[in-house]
């Protein structure tokens, strides 16, 4: 886990979100958690999976529904999102991210928080919002 001494600048939050995610996009999921103070990874994946995947599948009735669990089966549709908007709070500590899939904006978004501990300064998250 990215451990700060000093309250980290919004370049190095920012560069820290962008290298978990791409760890997510390359499936490697225990990596990615390793990076921040996590909260589950389950949520978050299965999150952007009904968010994205699952969404476009419902918009597109002739392609049927996919299944409950494929998201978990499958992983390869973590390469088709990409990050979009880093949207920051007034305070500093707090940034969600705006998320695409296929080049379309979906409706989660994922939030990650810096925060102070006895260790230094780490980034907590991310939380997902709809």
């Amino acid at each position: 886990m990215m451990i700060w001494t000093e309250h980290p600048a919004k370049a190095d939050v920012e560069a820290v979100v962008r290298r978990y995610f791409n760890l997510l996009r390359a499936e490697k999921i225990p990596e990615a958690e390793q990076l921040i103070d996590h909260h589950p990874v389950r949520h978050v994946l299965k999150s952007l999976w009904n968010g994205s995947v699952k969404a476009v599948a419902e918009g597109d009735e002739a392609n049927g529904s996919p299944a409950a669990d494929e998201w978990e089966q499958d992983l390869s549709w973590l390469g088709e999102l990409k990050l979009a908007a880093f949207h920051w709070g007034h305070t500093g500590s707090h940034v969600h991210i705006e998320i695409t899939y296929c080049a379309q904006t979906i409706e989660v978004a994922l939030g990650f928080w810096v925060r102070s501990t006895d260790a230094g300064w780490v980034i907590t998250g991310p939380a997902t919002y709809w």
